[in-house]
């Protein structure tokens, strides 16, 4: 990873973070994005502890708003002369309903057209940048969900877990649709489930939710350092590097519901994501 410059969003906790780590052990130049400056800081610590030469600076942006991302993706563009690899990690699960300023759901908007809208700005620079990689975390807690076109805001009988569901169904889809518009570039999209690991995912609920998921962190979650593994190496092996539109969960395939695998549904829900960010 030597000389390769890597974006990973949600990088300042977590996977994102762990993966900074590895990644910057590995020899890479680091852009975390992050929203808290506080711990922003604090990663950027971390990361120079674990590779004292390394080159990282972080970038704060707020993903819930489409002119934030658009903000962050020029302002990536306008510092990184290439980028070899774009992890799209951050995301959260919201118990009860909100909408953004942009008047999306906060799950729909943060966990998938984050990734959507960040991917397409700095798509020519990673093709620029080839051969690059993009990786996006999803999750088993796609199997079972299928997404309602009618209603991808989530108005009607919102439940948080579906709303995550359905957001880990949409990365799915949206890699494999990516992956088929990068064929010939030299730019390959996989995702990943990372495991069900101990950090602040979920953190940001409140009331037995919060408990339940504290108690099962304790009792069966991965270290952040075990569930960023998958991540690093679809950013820097040399096994997956002509790999592209592929499901991966423990670094080996996976196979994804049949949802995940529908081809029509995954054209239809980028030409929406499109019409929502534009």
């Amino acid at each position: 990873m030597h000389g390769k410059i890597c974006v990973i969003t949600g990088a300042t906790s977590g996977i994102g973070l762990a993966a900074a780590e590895a990644l910057a052990a590995r020899g890479a130049s680091l852009a975390l994005i992050g929203r808290d400056r506080a711990r922003g800081e604090a990663a950027l610590a971390r990361v120079r502890a674990a590779a004292p030469d390394v080159r990282a600076a972080v970038h704060y942006a707020d993903l819930l708003r489409i002119a934030e991302v658009r903000r962050l993706g020029a302002d990536l563009l306008a510092t990184y002369p290439r980028i070899d690899v774009l992890i799209n990690n951050a995301g959260a699960l919201f118990q009860r309903r909100k909408v953004t300023e942009d008047g999306l759901e906060h799950t729909f908007a943060l966990n998938h057209l984050a990734y959507f809208l960040l991917t397409q700005i700095l798509r020519e620079r990673l093709a620029a940048s080839a051969p690059a990689r993009v990786i996006s975390v999803a999750s088993r807690a796609h199997e079972g969900a299928a997404l309602d076109f009618d209603d991808l805001n989530l108005e009607r009988g919102y439940r948080g877990w579906t709303a995550y569901s359905r957001s880990k169904l949409a990365n799915i889809l949206f890699t494999r649709e990516l992956a088929r518009r990068l064929a010939g570039t030299g730019v390959t999209a996989n995702c990943l489930h990372p495991g069900f690991v101990a950090s602040r995912f979920g953190d940001n609920n409140r009331g037995p939710f919060h408990w339940g998921l504290s108690l099962a962190k304790r009792v069966a979650a991965l270290s952040e350092q075990r569930g960023a593994e998958t991540i690093v190496y679809l950013a820097s092996d040399p096994a997956v590097a002509g790999t592209t539109g592929g499901y991966f969960t423990r670094s080996k395939p996976a196979t994804p519901s049949a949802a995940a695998q529908d081809d029509g549904s995954a054209a239809r829900l980028w030409e929406m994501s499109a019409k929502l960010v534009a």
